[in-house]
């Protein structure tokens, strides 16, 4: 069938194109299903249908099909047939049978991914089985050496190369900032990739991009690593694991994360980047993604054996997630509090302790310390200022104003504080209200809002005093998140009303 090209200026993130339901019935095709473009045989469209937007005869080609055929805005033809699924997508049906896959079924599969050959409901597919059985450690290894091989991989010429990462789940956990440039200042090589917040208030992507810019690709990531030591950048800029994003963006709504995919999505990152050490915090507790010891332990078991079959020394720090490190959350106040630690030491000792025994576990992997003297060292190291100096050489590397200091850093212009209901002790803090309230409030968007905790857990706190501040850029912002923090307040003080339950009478 011969039909006149109708471009849609729309990105979807795949080769898609729409039909009129009229040309798709006299074509045999429904929604889903594949078509050839004829003039590029290697091209498969997935097909989406339409009463009126596109009229009978024509084709509505979304950006990037419309960028592959180098078709811009001159409107041609082209001529369609039927195709048939790929393979990726019948092979998703035998892991929803629980058959076990082959690596080259597995390879097949991410190809299909990365090429974006599977539509949006096959890899919701793909996601929901793999949630429901879990992938063996062989198939495990394999998707994990399928999203390496399928994108960018940097090779460094001298090792070790280190690297962490956390699970998450824990508010402010701003740690790379003070742990890259711990490890840097010791000699050993460091190239930080990170991802941008998608529930939480900011990722460490969004922190440093109050410092520097933070858009590289993998060769700029490589020579700046090789000059300064490390680097603390945006991994999404990268074609590194790239079938990893693209699965995120279909769990995300679904609320899911397949445990098989988090190992690979872990690993795959660690291994393209040439890691050769790698530590893993993992929060536990209220409001995290591990709720308690024994889960903690069985991931770590798997990143640990993992790691071995990649050729890479993981070792895992389970670490309490149910207060936010340090006292702020948001991109501006987390940097802010962490300038100042690495300017003076001053800071909440949470923050302090969690970034040097992370770092110490790695100085110690690295052989830049000997066993049980890398915490001291890396303590020595943000004492002595080497470590703000590294601080600033990354900065200035990636663009960034290497003399800033804490008090350059500006908050959202907008506060204000809620106090305390009563006298007592902090008792209990919710980790998903402080986020949610900081992201009412902006941020990560608005680098400027946040929330800055005046009163941790297990501090005492006398009636009418600052508990919670909240910073914003934009007066509404402020206001709608100081309306959402009083109908629900996140923390909850010894003695104080939590509800008024009337009688029936009274309801």
């Amino acid at each position: 069938m011969k039909l006149n090209v109708q471009p849609i200026a729309i990105k979807v993130g795949k080769y898609k194109v729409v039909l009129n339901s009229l040309d798709a019935k006299e074509l045999g095709v429904i929604e889903g299903d594949r078509v050839k473009i004829k003039e590029h045989d290697s091209i498969t469209a997935i097909v989406d249908f339409t009463e009126d937007m596109i009229p009978p005869g024509s084709i509505g080609v979304y950006h990037e099909l419309n960028e592959k055929l180098a078709l811009k805005d001159d409107l041609k033809s082209v001529e369609i047939v039927p195709a048939s699924r790929p393979k990726s997508a019948v092979l998703v049906r035998k892991i929803m049978d629980k058959k076990e896959l082959t690596k080259d079924e597995i390879y097949e599969i991410v190809k299909g991914i990365v090429n974006e050959s599977l539509s949006d409901i096959e890899l919701s597919a793909f996601i929901t089985s793999t949630y429901i059985n879990d992938l063996t450690d062989d198939e495990t290894e394999w998707l994990t050496r399928a999203m390496i091989d399928t994108g960018e991989k940097i090779e460094f010429d001298t090792h070790p190369i280190m690297d962490k990462h956390s699970i998450g789940g824990v508010p402010g956990n701003k740690i790379s900032l003070l742990v890259v440039p711990i490890v840097a200042a010791n000699g050993l090589l460091i190239p930080k990739t990170s991802s941008r917040a998608i529930t939480g208030a900011g990722g460490t992507s969004d922190l440093m991009e109050v410092l520097a810019p933070v858009d590289f690709t993998a060769s700029e990531i490589k020579r700046m690593t090789e000059k300064v030591g490390g680097v603390l950048v945006w991994g999404g800029s990268t074609n590194i694991a790239p079938a990893d994003d693209k699965l995120i963006k279909i769990e995300y709504p679904l609320k899911v994360d397949p445990h098989s995919q988090l190992l690979a999505s872990i690993m795959a990152k660690k291994g393209a980047m040439g890691a050769d050490h790698v530590v893993m915090d993992i929060p536990m507790g209220l409001g995290t993604k591990i709720p308690d010891m024994k889960s903690g332990r069985k991931l770590a078991r798997d990143l640990i054996n993992l790691g071995e079959r990649l050729g890479m020394t993981v070792e895992c720090a389970l670490t309490y997630g149910s207060s936010p490190v340090g006292r702020t959350i948001g991109p501006a106040l987390e940097v802010k509090e962490a300038l100042k630690v690495l300017e003076s030491m001053e800071g909440p000792n949470s923050l302090i302790e969690k970034s040097i025994v992370i770092a110490g576990m790695m100085l110690e992997m690295g052989g830049a310390a000997t066993k049980g003297t890398g915490q001291e060292l890396a303590l020595e190291t943000l004492k002595n200022g080497k470590a703000l100096e590294k601080m600033k050489e990354i900065i200035e590397i990636q663009g960034g104003d290497p003399t800033v200091t804490s008090s350059d850093i500006k908050i959202g212009e907008y506060s204000q504080t809620l106090l305390a209901p009563t006298n007592g002790y902090i008792l209990e803090f919710d980790n998903k209200r402080i986020v949610e309230i900081a992201r009412i409030a902006g941020a990560p968007n608005d680098k400027g809002a946040g929330v800055l905790i005046n009163k941790k857990r297990g501090e005492a706190v006398k009636k009418d005093e600052p508990v919670l501040t909240i910073y914003a850029e934009k007066k509404w912002k402020l206001e709608n998140a100081i309306k959402n923090a009083q109908q629900n307040i996140p923390i909850v003080v010894e003695g104080m009303l939590i509800e008024r339950v009337p009688t029936f009478r009274e309801m």
